[in-house]
This record gives C-alpha cells, sequence and structure tokens, in this order.
C-alpha cells in the first residue's frame, strides 16, 4: 500500500515550481508505503523515534510476534516490561500502555481524527503522551495520507529545500513560502524533497554551510 497521487499533482506542482517540476522528471513517481491502520500507525511512530529504521522494524516484528494484530487490546494484554523487553525504552513502552489504555477506555478516539481538519489532528495527537508536532504530521503523512502536509520540523526537508533552492539555510519564512507554493499538494512535494536528500539526483548537493574542521595539532 503506497501513498497516493497522480496526474492532477504532479501537473500542479510542476506548474508552480520549475526547479521541482524538473526534480519530479528526474525521479519518476515515488512509491512510499503507507500503514493502513492508525491505531497501529501511532504505536510504530512512538518506536521509532530517534532509532534506526532498521531497528525500528526489529522491534516493530517482535511486537507483531508476540500480539499478532497491533491493537488496544492486545497492547494492554502485556506488562509493562514485557513491552520494554521487545526492545524498546521503558519511556516508549509507558507511552505505548498510555496510548492503548486511553483508546481502550474511549478516552481517547482516533477513529474522530479522520474527520478533523489537519490542526486540530496535530492538537489531539500531540495531546498523546509522547507525540509531538513533528511525529503528528508523520502519522498525518504515512498512515493518513494527509494532502497537504510539509513538516518544518522535519530535517531531510530541509535538507531537500536546500539542494533543490541552493539555499544554506530555511528560515520559518523561505519554508513558509514554498509551503504556500505547494499546497494543497504539499504532501506530494515532501516526497520529492525527501527523495531529493537522500540523494536520488547525484549531483545536486547540500549549500548548508560545512562546519570547520579542528586543524591539526602541530
Amino acid at each position: 500500500m503506497y501513498f497516493e497521487y497522480g496526474s492532477k499533482e504532479i501537473k500542479f506542482l510542476k506548474g508552480r515550481d520549475e526547479l521541482l517540476g524538473a526534480a519530479i522528471d528526474r525521479i519518476g513517481h515515488i512509491y512510499r508505503a503507507v500503514d493502513g491502520d492508525l491505531f497501529s500507525s501511532v504505536v510504530h511512530h512512538i518506536i521509532g523515534q530517534q532509532i534506526s529504521t532498521r531497528a525500528q522494524a526489529t522491534i516493530w516484528q517482535r511486537l507483531s510476534g508476540r500480539i499478532g494484530n497491533i491493537n488496544a487490546a492486545a497492547i494492554d494484554s502485556l506488562e509493562l516490561d514485557e513491552l520494554q523487553k521487545l526492545g524498546m525504552t521503558f519511556k516508549k513502552a509507558g507511552y505505548i500502555k498510555d496510548f492503548a489504555e486511553k483508546v481502550g477506555n474511549k478516552e481517547f478516539d482516533i477513529a474522530a481524527l479522520t474527520s478533523l481538519p489537519d490542526a486540530e489532528v496535530i492538537k489531539e495527537l500531540s495531546a498523546l503522551k509522547g507525540i509531538g508536532v513533528w511525529t503528528a504530521e508523520m502519522i498525518m503523512t504515512f498512515c493518513m495520507q494527509r494532502p497537504d502536509i510539509v513538516s518544518f520540523g522535519d530535517l531531510a526537508i530541509h535538507r531537500g529545500m536546500r539542494m533543490l533552492y541552493h539555499h544554506r539555510s530555511i528560515d520559518k519564512k523561505n519554508f513558509a513560502q514554498y509551503a504556500r507554493r505547494y499546497s494543497p499538494y504539499g504532501t506530494v512535494a515532501s516526497l520529492y524533497l525527501w527523495a531529493i536528500a537522500s540523494g536520488e539526483i547525484p549531483e545536486m548537493r547540500d549549500y548548508a554551510p560545512q562546519k570547520r574542521k579542528e586543524a591539526a595539532k602541530k
């Protein structure tokens, strides 16, 4: 299951931004996997915070192997230390247990998120323990498939913008200008900025100032 977009979004972005349009032509269609279930997506993103993609996948496989479908009842069936022993920190295990409890006792209406505007989804998700704005935006992108998410807190998005537009840095004003240019298809633009940042166009370089190497001691 991949993020869905097509000719409508591409035609719009190419018409609004010549440099991005050229990058789109070079890179081609991006098949970015998305989550099918909102509850499990939240758990998956909590697990993945500040660890490698490989480590996240390993923990996720252990959790899936332990309880099968990732849902509130299944998480609730595990003790905190059982969850932690799958490879995550006690803090993350606590966040996941708290989330499952809130969903299970109806304190958090996860199904209602689908009908809320973006800002409200961020507000609701960010109220959960262990979920910040960036994580909420990633959930909105890679599960909810919201069409206009360009995350200011995402370092790779900044890198992609620097590389594409030859900036040394991207401040909030620059970022907002580009986000408005991409709207209402900012998420598709984000997919291409991530691809650029990861080196999909080899001749593009990052214009961020390089840290000066410490002078060698004589």
